[in-house]
C-alpha cells in the first residue's frame, strides 16, 4: 500500500503564488500550513495578514485571515485572542510593519505578554514598495533610500528586534531561523511550531524571526540572494534561540 509522504498541505490553497522568484515568503507560508495541520487546528486558526509583500496573505492559506492597517498587526491579533481565547492566532509581519510604524504595537504587545505568535520576516528593505531601507537594512547596504549604502551617522544602526524584545518580562520565547536550504527550513519549522504550541499551552508571547531573502529589490539572483543571506544577514543577525523562558 502506497503512502503519501509529501503534498500539499490542507491549510494551503491549490493557487498560483504572486511572490517574486525566490522570495521566502512561499516557504513560510507553507511552513506554517504544515504546521498548523499536524497540529489539527485549522478550524481555529486566525492569521492576520500585514500591509506588505505578503498583504493578500488571504489568498493562500486555507484559514481565516483578516486584514490590519499598516503596523497594527499585533494590536488587531491581541484584541482578537482576548475575545476569542480559544483560537490560535498568529501575527504575520514584515520589517516596516513589525519594527518601523508598528514598533510601539510590537513593544507593548510583547510587554504584555500576550497569548499570540507572531512571524517576522526580516528581509532587510520595504519590498512592496520599491526597496527602500528599512530599520533593518544591514550597514552599508544599498537601498532606493539609500543609494550610497546604509551609514550609521545619518540613519542609525539595523534594529536587532529579537534581542531589543529579550528583556521584556512578557516575552517567553524568542528565534532567529532561516530558509535558505533544506537543513535551515527543516530547523525554521521547528521553530514555528514550537511557537504555536507556547500558544496552545498558554505560555504567552512568542515570536520567530525568518531571516528572508528579496531577490527582486536586491537586484540578485534567487541563489545569490540565498548566499547574501547566509554569509551577510545570518552575521549580524544571529540565529538560534534568543530567549526561551517557558
Amino acid at each position: 500500500m502506497e503512502k503519501l509522504i509529501y503534498g500539499m498541505p490542507e491549510s494551503l490553497k491549490n493557487v498560483s503564488t504572486t511572490y517574486c522568484p525566490g522570495c521566502s515568503h512561499s516557504t513560510v507560508h507553507k511552513l506554517i500550513a504544515e504546521v498548523i495541520d499536524e497540529l489539527k487546528v485549522r478550524e481555529k486558526t486566525i492569521g492576520v495578514a500585514p500591509v506588505g509583500c505578503a498583504v493578500f496573505a488571504y489568498d493562500f492559506w486555507n484559514f481565516d485571515v483578516t486584514e490590519a492597517a499598516h503596523g497594527r498587526n499585533q494590536a488587531v491579533s491581541a484584541a482578537i485572542k482576548r475575545v476569542l481565547p480559544d483560537n490560535v492566532v498568529f501575527s504575520y509581519q514584515g520589517d516596516g510593519d513589525l519594527a518601523s510604524i508598528g514598533m510601539a504595537e510590537t513593544i507593548h504587545t510583547a510587554n504584555r505578554g500576550e497569548n499570540i505568535t507572531v512571524i517576522f520576516i526580516n528581509n532587510t528593505n520595504y519590498g512592496m514598495t520599491g526597496g527602500q531601507m528599512a530599520p533593518t537594512s544591514l550597514l552599508g547596504q544599498v537601498t532606493t533610500t539609500s543609494p550610497k549604502g546604509r551609514d550609521a551617522q545619518h540613519y542609525g544602526y539595523p534594529i536587532k528586534m529579537l534581542e531589543l524584545l529579550a528583556p521584556l518580562e512578557g516575552v517567553k520565547y524568542l528565534e532567529r531561523v532561516k530558509v535558505t536550504n533544506a537543513a535551515s527550513v527543516i530547523k525554521a519549522k521547528k521553530a514555528i511550531k514550537k511557537a504555536f504550541e507556547n500558544q496552545i499551552n498558554n505560555t504567552g508571547f512568542s515570536m520567530i524571526e525568518v531571516l528572508g531573502s528579496c531577490p527582486a529589490n536586491w537586484k540578485k539572483e534567487p541563489a545569490e540572494a540565498n548566499r547574501w543571506v547566509d554569509e551577510k544577514m545570518a552575521e549580524f543577525y544571529p540565529l538560534g534561540v534568543i530567549k526561551d523562558a517557558r
